[in-house]
Formats: structure tokens, C-alpha cells, sequence
């Protein structure tokens, strides 16, 4: 059964509004009615549904994560997408129903967070984000719908948004990367005094954009591009235990550490030594029961995807048990795979077959892939049919 895309929704309601009466934004306490007086109208609804209206014929596979009224609901209503409402906005919104609206399409586990504001709603974004020390797993993309749009979250049109949503939706290689959350000083800018400041970074998906050595192909681009990938993975296992999966793309990792790898079995490995070689389930499970008995330190878990199948669980690597995979967590899972391999699926979702239905449902959805240095792609996990 297909897994629908979670789309968490936030529409600042009043965002811009200020613009055309020479307020120069919305930000600022009474700003907003100020505004309403001087005849100005909201039109940050108006440019969220231009973005979701690129969406309208996917709508069987794409299921709307929201606020109330005219945070969401009532925009993604009127289009005739499929709502769960996870907060109850009031009728005059502010910064801190945003941020309750993000606390809870977190808690949900949305797919990635479209909103429509300016640079006042990224940092609200950003902010509760940061608070929560939400897993940057959920990226954020940004509708303009502000005065001021310095901050790099947000696409160029509305239309532009719904268009890379609809790339995510449709299985094509997104990258992810980490773009700067801007803001000026409204206050100041009314004065004509411009100061912007970076207040953060949030991560968001873009259009896909193939290094030259991926689509030159051959031998050589491969293994650089495998080198990519274990300085990434490297970086990010710092000196925390690690279990790494079978396949030739792990074993460039393990190579890259100056540690022998079991090709076709899975490894024990912490700050860049091998702990255990061709680990049973077993000896896997001990470790893992010790280590967090005694340890609050998560352990890490590198799979890659087997080529032209799109399995990361159940070819391969069976010692990888359903308990195992729990134990671990979702969030603390690493997969890696080039661009290339993933492009030979056609589109066609990575598969998790663990033998435990319950544990393929959970690891069903859109999951960050590594394809290189600081470059990842979103795509997506099926369980079995």
C-alpha cells in the first residue's frame, strides 16, 4: 500500500499585509489592524493556494497536516485536499500560534512543513524548531507571501513551491540542503535604516541539480562520489557506536576509516575501529541491550540501498532483526546510496521488508538519503504490498 505524503500547512494569515499601505511588513504589535484601517487586504491565503493548486492531481496520495481556519484548513479545504487538523487556531492569530502549529506537524512526523509568510514566519519556524531540537529529518519550504523575503527558505513564486512538492510527491530525487533563515529590523526599516541579521538555518528541499561527476559516469566519478559519501557519514558518526550494513557502498565508509569491512555482513564499529567483525543477530542484540544500559548515547545504524531492488531491509541483511531496527530508532538510521543507484529505480519507492508489518509501517515514508558531502536527497520508503 503506497504511503501518503504528509504535508504539514501553515498559512500566516496576516503576513505582508502591511506592504501595500507603506508599512513595510506586519511585524509589530497593532501593525496588523493599522493596516485592515488603511484599507489593505491578506493575501498570504491567496498565494498558498496558487502553491497547493499545482497539487490538485495528486490529492489521492497526499494527506494535509494543519492549523485551523485561516492558518491552513480553510485553504487546503477549498481545494478539496484530504485534512487532519492538529491545532486549533484563534480567530486573530499570532508568532506563538505558528510556533504551536510547527510543534505539532513535529510531533506528527510530517514529510516537510510548507508555509506561507515572510521572514517574521521562518523565524518563528526556525525558532520552535530549534527549541524542540526537532530532527532536521523534516524539512521546511517557504511560499512568499511576505513584504520581505531575504531569508533563503523560500522559493522564487508561489508556484515554485508547489512545483518541488510535487517533485517530492512524485518520488524525484529532491536534494536537501540547509538554507539561512534572514530578518531585518521592521521597526528600523520604517525609518529607512536596513539591518538584516541571520537568526538561523533550517533545512529545505530543492530541485535536483546532478554533480558533473555523477553524470559523467564510469569507475572513477563512482568512487569519488563514494568518498563524498564516507566523509559525510564519517562527520556525522563522530565517536558514537555504530552498526554498519552490508553492501560495497558501506564498505567504501569502513575504507575511507582504514578499517577492514565485512562486504556481505554487517560490522560493530566506534570512532573509526572495528569493535566486532560479520556480527550475528544475536551478538548484535547483546551489544545493543549493554550499550544502553549503560549508555545514553544513541547508536547509529548504516544501511545502503541494493541496486535495480530498492530493499534497505530484508536482501541482505537479515541479521538487521525487526528488534534490532526498534531498538534503534527511525531517527538514528543513516542511509546512503549515489544518485545513480537511485535514479536506476525509475521512481520506483525504497523498500523495507523487515518480516514485522508493524515496523514497516513506521519506517515507511520520505527519509533523507546521503549521496555525498553535505548532500542529501529525499526519497521515499514503502513497506511490503
Amino acid at each position: 500500500m503506497k504511503q501518503a505524503f504528509k504535508l504539514g500547512f501553515i498559512v500566516n494569515p496576516i503576513a505582508g499585509i502591511g506592504g501595500s499601505v507603506a508599512l513595510k511588513g506586519s511585524d509589530g504589535e497593532g501593525i496588523a489592524q493599522q493596516a485592515l484601517q488603511l484599507g489593505a487586504t491578506a493575501k498570504a491565503n491567496q498565494r498558498a493556494a496558487t502553491a497547493l493548486s499545482v497539487l490538485k492531481p495528486y490529492q489521492e496520495q497526499i494527506q494535509i497536516f494543519t492549523a485551523s481556519g485561516d492558518m491552513g484548513e480553510n485553504c487546503a479545504r477549498e481545494l478539496g485536499f484530504s485534512i487532519t487538523n492538529v491545532y486549533q487556531a484563534p480567530l486573530q492569530s499570532s508568532a506563538s500560534d505558528t510556533e504551536n502549529t510547527v510543534a505539532a506537524l513535529v510531533a506528527e512526523g510530517v514529510d516537510l512543513i510548507l508555509f506561507a509568510g515572510g521572514d517574521g514566519t521562518a523565524r518563528n519556524i526556525c525558532h520552535q524548531i530549534e527549541t524542540l531540537q526537532a530532527n532536521r529529518n523534516i524539512p521546511v519550504l517557504g511560499i512568499p507571501a511576505g513584504c520581505k523575503i531575504h531569508s533563503g527558505v523560500y522559493t522564487v513564486t508561489p508556484k515554485a513551491a508547489g512545483r518541488v512538492v510535487e517533485m517530492m510527491v512524485t518520488n524525484q530525487l529532491v536534494t536537501l540542503t540547509d538554507a539561512d533563515v534572514m530578518d531585518i529590523d521592521e521597526s528600523l526599516f520604517r525609518d529607512g535604516v536596513v539591518k538584516a541579521k541571520r537568526y538561523g538555518e533550517m533545512q529545505i528541499p530543492m530541485e535536483l541539480r546532478y554533480v558533473q561527476a555523477v553524470k559523467a559516469g564510469g569507475k572513477e566519478a563512482d568512487e569519488l562520489v563514494l568518498q563524498d559519501i564516507a566523509a559525510h557519514v564519517i562527520d556525522e558518526l563522530e565517536d558514537s557506536p555504530a552498526v554498519i550494513g552490508s553492501g560495497s557502498t558501506t564498505a567504501a565508509i569502513m575504507d575511507e576509516m582504514g578499517i577492514d569491512n565485512t562486504l556481505l555482513g554487517v560490522d560493530l564499529v566506534q570512532s573509526e575501529t572495528v569493535v566486532a567483525s560479520d556480527v550475528t543477530e544475536p551478538g548484535l542484540w547483546a551489544f545493543v541491550q549493554q550499550h544502553q544500559s549503560t549508555s545514553d548515547e544513541p547508536i547509529k545504524l548504516v544501511i545502503t540501498v541494493i541496486g535495480g531492488q530498492g530493499h534497505i531491509f530484508g536482501r541482505g541483511n537479515q541479521q538487521l532483526s525487526p528488534r534490532i531496527i526498534k531498538a534503534v530508532g527511525k531517527d538514528n538510521i543513516i542511509i546512503v546510496a549515489t544518485k545513480r543507484k537511485l535514479a536506476s529505480l525509475n521512481a520506483r519507492p525504497l523498500i523495507a521488508d523487515t518480516g514485522d508489518d508493524e515496523l514497516d509501517q513506521a519506517l515507511a515514508g520520505y527519509l533523507p538519503i546521503v549521496t555525498g558531502y553535505r548532500d542529501q536527497v529525499l526519497y521515499p520508503i514503502a513497506s511490503p504490498l
